[in-house]
């Protein structure tokens, strides 16, 4: 529906863009020529000349247009610096510098030089991993234990108050080991991620294979069930928040599956529109999207419920839930901007945020490992 939406023509557009053309051409036609030392000055007093009578002649299509070119380097009301979460709960953020605890409160602290994490149950630990290490933290940044092994990635928590499981990939394939840093075994064999832990009681796990989506238990090793994986190499597994469906994303596929394997959603995105990323709304089915179209992003929902889209030019990244699914954050790297969305339908509110590189101290784009909510 949005592809054919886009192939209409709005009444008036393609004369809106005949008369902004004419006036363009005729204001340099008109110009005067000028000497040399004046090169760098006049045609841009004459460029701006031109672009405020277009915006005078414009018809609403070609206002749109004019929107558009000012978007192109993020929202323009952005924050100079992030002053506070729209929602309550804690960020976990990756940057070059490592790894970062933010309050809602909008102060940040810095676990150590970690390139990956994620948050226990409850939020109160962080497990970390770097290149040949993985590491258990409390989110002021204390150790409380580390494991030396390979090229370790893909740190995931599970479990309850009293027992918790953290699986992770590194050279040998997928491992688990106990909360407290004991018990670390081999649970498969050549597995390289992504992985999932599915909610609730017990320890099920799910990853990929190259040719399949696998779920089992991981106290036992029972496979409960396997599917065919979506094409393309997948680059995200995440679980709904009551453990009843499965996403499975990859720049090409978009699967969903139920508590018992048998696929119950797909959106394919059409060609040249590459997945980047997705992620189900908290208590709910729903799922938000983030894909790329040439030089134009886009967030847009499935499901039953109605979700506020947002557009931008450039790059997304990156579409993260606050805890309550009332907003959202989608990463923005070509504007160098957090943008975050109220959820509901109907008027668009937005935050922005900007200059997100230098606030966590890295020269590469920032990344959302993940947001939980506070005691």
């Amino acid at each position: 529906m949005k592809h054919e939406l886009e192939r209409i023509e709005v009444p008036g557009e393609h004369e809106a863009r005949e008369r902004a053309w004419s006036v363009l051409e005729f204001a340099f036609a008109e110009r005067q020529p000028v000497e040399r030392r004046a090169r760098m000055v006049r045609p841009a007093i004459a460029v701006a000349v031109v672009v405020a009578t277009l915006a005078a002649v414009l018809s609403p299509p070609g206002r749109a247009v004019l929107d558009e070119i000012r978007e192109a380097v993020g929202v323009e009301r952005a924050q100079p610096a992030l002053f506070s979460l729209p929602a309550p709960g804690r960020l976990l953020v990756a940057s070059d510098a490592g790894l970062w605890v933010v309050q809602q409160d909008g102060s940040k602290r810095l676990l150590g030089p970690y390139r990956e994490g994620s948050w226990s149950p409850f939020g109160r630990f962080v497990v970390a991993s770097r290149e040949n290490e993985l590491a258990a933290l409390e989110p002021d940044g204390d150790v409380r234990w580390t494991l030396a092994r390979r090229d370790v990635r893909f740190p995931r928590w599970a479990g309850t108050e009293t027992d918790t499981r953290i699986a992770y990939v590194d050279r040998s394939g997928l491992r688990i080991v106990a909360g407290d840093g004991t018990a670390d075994r081999l649970l498969v064999a050549g597995v390289r991620g992504p992985i999932a832990w599915r909610p609730g009681s017990g320890f099920v796990l799910a990853h990929v294979t190259p040719r399949s989506v696998r779920v089992l238990d991981a106290s036992t090793r029972k496979l409960l069930w396997q599917a065919p994986r979506p094409g393309g190499r997948p680059t995200a597994l995440e679980w709904s928040s009551n453990g009843r469906r499965l996403l499975v994303l990859s720049p090409a596929a978009l699967y969903v599956y139920d508590a018992r394997g048998r696929m119950v959603d797909q959106n394919d995105p059409a060609e040249g529109w590459p997945n980047v990323d997705a992620a189900f709304r908290p208590d709910s089915a729903d799922v938000a999207v983030a894909r790329v179209h040439g030089s134009q992003s886009t967030v847009f929902g499935l499901g039953r419920l109605p979700l506020q889209q947002f557009n931008g030019t450039g790059e997304f990244r990156e579409v993260a839930w606050a805890p309550g699914g009332r907003w959202y954050l989608v990463t923005w790297p070509t504007a160098d901007q957090w943008v975050f969305v109220r959820a509901e339908s109907g008027r668009q509110r937005i935050r922005a945020i900007s200059n997100v590189t230098e606030q966590f101290r890295s020269s590469s784009f920032p990344r959302i490992e993940g947001w939980i909510a506070t005691d």
